[in-house]
């Protein structure tokens, strides 16, 4: 009894603590919901363009520099280890494409009842590519080439035909020694000769030519590959590459009407500074739908590009995070101005940017422009009446752009497109002219974690995830990549000189022995060469994925190709054409 006494007072004192302690509950409970309701959506602060977020850029240097323990950017590009207008070693290497006296004259083989004709597809580089490799296939076949059609009825809804862009009679010529070329196919019994249309594998090589298309050839006389664009395998006897060569990089000469401005534009570019970079930016509101990647504008951004998406009927939706993991992600106009400040370029630098629409607009390009305030195009530099002639045409345009893009001090792209790789491949050819693409694997989670770094470690991280993706001499071994942005077979090596340079740099430094090491460096050390980790995923779709196409589209047998059925098209885009220029 008297421990059940002693326990009742206990009792009753929990009893009365037991209200108090629900109201508190209570009203900790309904305070938590309210502040949740008063507090914005974990994803409101992405409704904005992409990247927006971001875009309280912190530029620093000097007395003028902001005051602030975030992230900030010098205004000039720093110290460096080279110099960022030139390629070390470049003046060691040189294009050269010449036949040699192995390969036949195209009058001794080429057989006059077979004539070869080509419908291109896509872009303007997108259809370059097929241009030149028309060329060869046509040498494979020993055939002779009709001048190719260029594609008016895709995406780009563009009415130029191959003289509107290139200089035909220059084409005809040039190339006259290697392939027969015809304006246009003879009549036949005093009509038009309607050829067997048909298409090939993508990377179709020589053998596969022979196999599928000769038969045909032997049979109809007369034949049109359509959708021709990359149909030519990158592995071809050296004869063949530097075939591609001479077509890609000589015979293909743009019209003067074209040149006359592009010169111009690059001239206007050169009154304001002695060095320019040009920016080939991708981030059109088509490409970042069709990329299938994500850039921080939120539920806006999803459903704007979820809309494009629609268009292409067969494209999957893929993991914006794999996406960006793997380098298929275009930069974004902020993340190309980090990466270059981190390279070296300071404020003072001009550029000029080759683009499209920019998702986002003015407030997506702010971050680049306050990291570049000298930033141009063609609608800046020139008026609308000395454009007005070319602004119906996005080849044209395309093309001026093309002229800057390679004539510039420093190319830099954004992306893996067909223009950046013609650019890349071309600049090599003519003297590795520096060409910045981002090694997009790397930088990815660079960029992500950007604000828990200092400017220095950041910088010192760029520099070294790039190496091997800045334009120099054998950073990509010979083989890798496509053969339009590594023509490796048509770039000789000057041995001779290299030699001479290092023997001049021994003499120098037994004069002068501290500048000896560098010397010897200058000419020595070799190039940093990507590993096949850091090389960006960025491939065409190859053979089986092609195979998977056409037996979507009932053109593919398994074993043999059938003919096109001219009556069938389709409005669906074509899913590489968002990768063109």
């Amino acid at each position: 009894m008297s421990f059940q006494r002693r326990r009742y007072p206990y009792y009753n004192r929990l009893r009365r603590l037991l209200p108090l302690v629900f109201a508190v509950s209570l009203s900790l409970l309904v305070l938590f919901a309210f502040l949740s309701f008063l507090a914005p959506h974990p994803g409101d602060s992405d409704r904005l363009p992409p990247r927006v977020r971001h875009t309280s850029i912190n530029i620093g240097g000097g007395s003028d520099s902001i005051k602030s323990a975030a992230f900030r950017v010098p205004r000039d590009g720093g110290r460096s280890d080279r110099d960022v207008w030139r390629s070390r070693n470049a003046e060691f290497f040189y294009g050269c494409s010449n036949a040699s006296t192995k390969f036949p004259n195209s009058k001794a083989v080429t057989r006059n009842d077979r004539y070869l004709a080509i419908a291109t597809s896509g872009g303007l580089n997108q259809q370059r590519t097929g241009i030149v490799d028309a060329v060869v296939a046509a040498r494979i076949l020993n055939a002779t080439l009709v001048v190719p059609k260029l594609d008016q009825k895709s995406y780009w809804k563009d009415a130029s035909d191959f003289s509107h862009i290139f200089d035909v009679d220059w084409f005809v010529s040039f190339l006259s020694e290697d392939v027969r070329i015809i304006k246009q196919l003879p009549q036949k019994g005093g009509r038009p000769w309607s050829p067997s249309r048909m298409r090939v594998p993508r990377k179709c090589n020589e053998r596969c030519y022979i196999n599928r298309v000769l038969p045909v050839l032997h049979k109809r006389h007369a034949v049109q590959l359509n959708k021709f664009d990359y149909r030519l395998s990158n592995k071809l006897s050296d004869e063949l590459q530097k075939l591609r060569c001479r077509v890609n990089y000589h015979a293909l000469k743009f019209t003067d009407p074209i040149l006359k401005m592009g010169n111009e534009l690059v001239r206007r570019m050169r009154l304001r500074s002695k060095h320019f970079i040009a920016l080939h930016l991708r981030f059109e509101p088509d490409m970042l739908a069709f990329s299938g990647c994500y850039y921080g504008g939120g539920d806006k951004e999803r459903r704007e590009l979820a809309a494009i998406r629609r268009r292409w009927k067969t494209l999957h939706i893929n993991n914006p995070e794999k996406q960006r993991r793997q380098g298929r992600c275009p930069l974004t106009p902020e993340e190309v101005g980090l990466m270059l400040r981190a390279l070296g370029y300071g404020s003072d630098v001009y550029i000029y940017v080759a683009s499209g629409e920019v998702y986002g607009g003015e407030e997506s390009l702010a971050p680049l422009k306050a990291l570049f305030p000298h930033f141009y195009s063609k609608d800046t530099i020139a008026t609308k009446e000395e454009l007005e002639a070319f602004a119906s045409y996005s080849s044209r345009m395309a093309a001026l752009d093309f002229l800057v893009c390679d004539e510039s001090d420093v190319f830099v792209t954004n992306n893996n497109g067909n223009m950046a790789k013609i650019l890349a491949g071309r600049r090599r050819y003519f003297g590795h002219k520096p060409t910045v693409r981002p090694n997009a694997k790397k930088l990815y989670r660079l960029f992500l974690n950007k604000e828990n770094t200092t400017w220095e470690e950041f910088t010192s991280r760029v520099r070294s995830f790039q190496r091997g993706f800045m334009g120099e001499p054998k950073e990509v071994r010979a083989g890798r990549g496509e053969f339009h942005e590594n023509p490796s077979t048509c770039i000789c090596e000057d041995t001779e000189a290299k030699a001479k340079a290092q023997i001049e740099s021994r003499k120098l430094g037994k004069k002068n022995k501290s500048t000896n090491k560098d010397a010897a460096a200058a000419v020595t050390v070799p190039n940093d060469v990507q590993s096949e980790e850091d090389e960006p995923d960025w491939s065409e779709p190859d053979y089986e994925e092609e195979q998977s196409d056409l037996q979507d589209r009932g053109l593919y047998n398994g074993t043999s190709l059938d003919y096109d059925d001219p009556s069938s098209t389709s409005d669906e885009p074509e899913l590489e054409e968002m990768l063109s220029d």
